[in-house]
């Protein structure tokens, strides 16, 4: 009987996914979110509930932040990833900056697949939790938060659209 336990533990271990993404965790517990509202540059508010079937990709940043300059263009180009047509990113604003400052953000890195979106900063921090920007939260088809990615990362990371496209 130990033999078999033994066996068991080792099989799947070794079947577990291991991912090895910088800033990337995988959360133990599912997080759900309710009621979370941001709007578009036509003033439009979305709800985050009407995206549930969609694997879902938050992304907090500000035009101030250069680790947020540095990761949006491979943002963009994860938005028309052809492994990923189930995936709907959200660059939401957090740094209170105008529709006219972030907007030229996004001319300036030639950002052409994502909208922009705005949040209310203290509101979003305190209901996510966040310590800094940029930070991406990742929600499941279901509209339960399974990963977050702390500060920037390289979204055209192989193993990232790899173990993204798991969800999709």
């Amino acid at each position: 009987m130990r033999f078999l336990i033994i066996f068991i533990f080792i099989i799947s271990n070794s079947f577990a996914e291991e991912i090895d993404i910088k800033n990337l965790v995988i959360n133990k517990e599912l997080k759900k979110y309710d009621d979370l509202t941001f709007t578009d540059v036509k003033n439009k508010q979305f709800n985050l509930g009407d995206f549930k079937g969609n694997l879902v990709l938050l992304n907090f940043w500000a035009t101030w932040c250069a680790p947020c300059r540095e990761e949006m263009p491979s943002l963009d180009s994860l938005q028309v990833h052809e492994n990923l047509d189930n995936l709907k990113i959200f660059p939401i604003n957090i740094g209170q900056e105008d529709l006219k400052k972030a907007s030229e953000f996004f001319k300036d890195l030639e950002i052409n697949n994502l909208d922009l979106f705005f949040g209310s900063p203290i509101t979003i921090s305190k209901k996510f939790g966040l310590r800094g920007i940029p930070t991406s939260i990742l929600l499941n088809k279901n509209g339960l938060e399974f990963a977050r990615i702390i500060g920037s990362t390289d979204f055209k990371n192989k193993n990232f659209i790899e173990w993204l496209s798991n969800y999709n």
